[in-house]
């Protein structure tokens, strides 16, 4: 017969973790859906807009993937991978970038890990020393998070919808002198937003000249860690990166990319950040020491793919079409409550699987802060939705992130007349 497990003593005191550990915040996207899974567990009915992933019945990964998947399981390869990634993974992402994007990084400065979240914490740890400025716009995903883990400090730049929620060169002039790493996301989670060429343009050519500035002091330079897990899901926008618009950044910019979000692969775990050259060592080492890399069957059906991306090229299109119109439909939606007059408006999707509504309820109907808001539309209209504010934005302006990746079209149809009643209430 087992016997339960006993804690109790009063030595336990001595063993809390350390302060730095104890700082470190949780998820409030996780901790909102744990609450909307708490509540549909006793039968409400909820319409959940809050996690950005994919339910498996409404977007299976491609057929393509899950065959050579299992076939490489099949054929055995299960032992460990190399710690930066297999060889002929590396190689086919840099000639998947040639042909997509049009520029070819070298395989050999790629460095694979299990999903996107790795890479990105291998390059806050390797470039950031503590005390260093990370630049980053709100609203953005997670990085603060990075910053904390990396002991930077945090420049958050407020945003405007106006821009789509992204930076302008304006926004970032003042502490470009002073940062070490500028954070950029497109397609943007949480907005669904795309950073114009023009724009991007234009920051990278005041990083490429504030990084001459500082060569000629013997300073270090201006990195950008620039995300773009999201960047074959969009919707009549042109993806741009900063060494496709100018060149002179490579040695200054880290990608991050992963198959997760356009191949609906959240739980394949196969992401990679591709790096200069100077900065390969120091990352390869620590994600080999976290062993925070990718399975090998994984890495080899993903290798095939990409060397062949006509393969998955209609499995893109589709998983387009099916986002695009769910975010269409929404859109659409809250835009004839607007024409009626109440109190919603919304930005057009242009990428990723997200839309930016904001409510104008805030000082109306006992509605105080953007968490009053959030739980009034779970409480009263069966709707759960982030608020910005979960993504380092400024309280009280009223701005959610919608998330259809788990949301069929009657549950938007669904949803759109629920929260029609209660704003109409």
């Amino acid at each position: 017969m087992a016997v339960d497990v006993q804690f109790g003593g009063a030595d336990l005191a001595r063993l809390a973790p350390n302060p730095y550990a104890l700082g470190m915040e949780g998820s409030d996207i996780l901790a909102i859906a744990a609450q909307i899974n708490a509540l549909k567990a006793t039968g409400a009915q909820v319409a959940n807009f809050t996690i950005g992933d994919f339910d498996p019945k409404l977007f299976p990964i491609p057929e393509a993937l899950a065959e050579a998947v299992s076939e490489e399981l099949a054929a055995g390869q299960t032992n460990y991978p190399p710690a930066v990634g297999l060889p002929e993974l590396r190689k086919a992402i840099s000639g998947f970038y040639a042909e997509r994007l049009g520029f070819r990084w070298p395989a050999e400065s790629i460095l694979v890990g299990s999903g996107a979240r790795p890479p990105i914490y291998a390059a806050f740890r390797t470039i950031v020393a503590p005390g260093d400025q990370i630049l980053f716009p709100t609203p953005t995903w997670n990085c603060r998070y990075y910053v904390y883990l990396s002991q930077g400090v945090a420049v958050p730049v407020v945003t405007r919808p106006e821009t789509g929620f992204m930076p302008t060169l304006a926004d970032l002039a003042p502490h470009l002198a002073t940062a070490r790493v500028l954070y950029l996301n497109s397609p943007l989670n949480p907005c669904g937003t795309v950073i114009q060429a023009e724009l991007l343009r234009e920051i990278c050519l005041a990083i490429v000249a504030e990084n001459r500035r500082r060569a000629d002091l013997g300073e270090r330079p201006l990195l950008v860690i620039y995300d773009m897990v999201y960047w074959q899901l969009t919707f009549g926008a042109e993806h741009v990166t900063p060494v496709g618009l100018v060149p002179e950044m490579a040695p200054y910019t880290l990608l991050i990319d992963a198959i997760s979000k356009w191949w609906a692969a959240t739980g394949l775990r196969v992401g990679w950040a591709a790096v200069p050259p100077t900065l390969f060592g120091p990352m390869q080492s620590l994600i080999g020491h976290i062993g925070a890399w990718a399975g090998r069957a994984e890495q080899r059906a993903v290798a095939r793919l990409l060397a062949e991306p006509s393969r998955t090229a209609p499995f893109v299109a589709g998983m387009n079409a099916s986002l695009s119109g769910r975010l269409t439909r929404l859109y659409d939606g809250f835009s004839a409550m607007s024409a009626e007059g109440l109190p919603v408006t919304a930005i057009p999707a242009r990428g990723a699987i997200y839309l930016s509504v904001r409510f104008d309820l805030l000082g109306r109907r006992g509605i105080h802060t953007d968490e009053d808001l959030r739980a009034r539309l779970l409480s009263e209209a069966g709707v759960g939705i982030v608020p910005f504010t979960a993504f380092g934005y400024p309280p009280g302006t009223g701005w959610v992130r919608f998330s259809v990746g788990a949301a069929s079209d009657p549950d938007v149809d669904a949803a759109l007349a629920r929260i029609r009643r209660f704003l109409a209430g």
